[in-house]
């Protein structure tokens, strides 16, 4: 049940101002955390513009056959979870990257070109968190994979 102009109009100057405070904040759209604007290509959304530029590069350089194998919020587990003694189950601990593919290396001593696996995340000063930075190390120790920062 919503409020008319006339419901409105009963109401006392001090409490007309407090239900139109109220209800100009709930129209007014949210503010991402980190001040970035959404973008899309297609059916795919980034978080921001600098992300959906990144695929657009990417995407070049896969059909050009610079790279293979582009995955977009790939999973990594950095940790399994598990039951403490005391019986409390405590989540697994994860890593989504933003793009993931291979590059080739350059040919060996045999002419033989190996395909290397990259993990790419689009930071920005305000996204480089200690959360990011632990899961950072983790993907390196588990894994074996730097995080290329763009």
């Amino acid at each position: 049940m919503g409020l008319t102009g006339v419901d409105l109009a009963r109401l006392g100057p001090s409490a007309q101002r407090q239900v139109l405070e109220k209800l100009g904040k709930q129209a007014a759209a949210k503010e991402s955390k980190y001040h970035n604007e959404p973008d899309s290509r297609g059916k795919l959304r980034f978080d921001s513009k600098k992300e959906a530029r990144r695929y657009d590069e990417l995407l070049v350089l896969l059909r050009s056959g610079k790279i293979r194998d582009l995955r977009l919020q790939r999973q990594y587990t950095l940790q399994e979870s598990y039951i403490t003694p005391e019986g409390e189950r405590v989540r697994a601990i994860r890593y989504v990257a933003d793009f993931s593919y291979e590059r080739p290396t350059m040919p060996d001593q045999n002419g033989t070109v190996h395909w290397v696996p990259v993990v790419e995340d689009v930071k920005s000063r305000a996204t480089r968190t200690a959360q990011y930075e632990i899961k950072k190390k983790l993907l390196l120790e588990r894994f074996g994979i730097s995080i290329k920062e763009v």
